[in-house]
């Protein structure tokens, strides 16, 4: 069976490497899945889920935060501003920033950012969770 190679890296540490089978992440332009045998790809990340499909275990989620991947050959390098994987995203803490952030104003950046990365850490934990 054919292969990727996965790693996700964040500014200050290595978050998961391994075989998979299949990705599925977003990038400004929209989601894509990566299959192996795809064509090479450079591409910037939006703040969202990444599903990676591991060959030996069950699906794997993780919130990742800006940031670009690149694909060449059966290589994804997945290199994040912040990634975290389900497993250990604090919902209730992200809960508690979306709700202390509330509605930011749009020219607020930084809030703003907060936000979006409050709402993709409550996805990525409820998605992980079955809900």
């Amino acid at each position: 069976m054919a292969e990727l190679q996965v790693a996700i890296v964040s500014v200050n540490r290595s978050v998961w490497s391994g075989a998979a089978t299949n990705v599925v992440l977003k990038t400004v332009e929209g989601n894509m899945g990566i299959l192996p045998g795809h064509e090479p790809v450079l591409a910037m990340l939006s703040d969202g889920p990444v599903r990676i499909d591991p060959v030996d275990a069950d699906p794997m989620l993780f919130a990742v935060h800006g940031g670009f991947f690149s694909l060449d050959g059966d290589r994804i390098q997945i290199l994040a501003e912040l990634a975290e994987a389900a497993e250990d995203i604090d919902i209730e803490r992200a809960k508690a920033a979306k709700e202390r952030l509330g509605a930011p104003e749009q020219d607020d950046e930084e809030n703003v950012a907060a936000l979006h990365r409050a709402e993709t850490r409550i996805e990525v934990a409820m998605r992980q969770q079955g809900l």
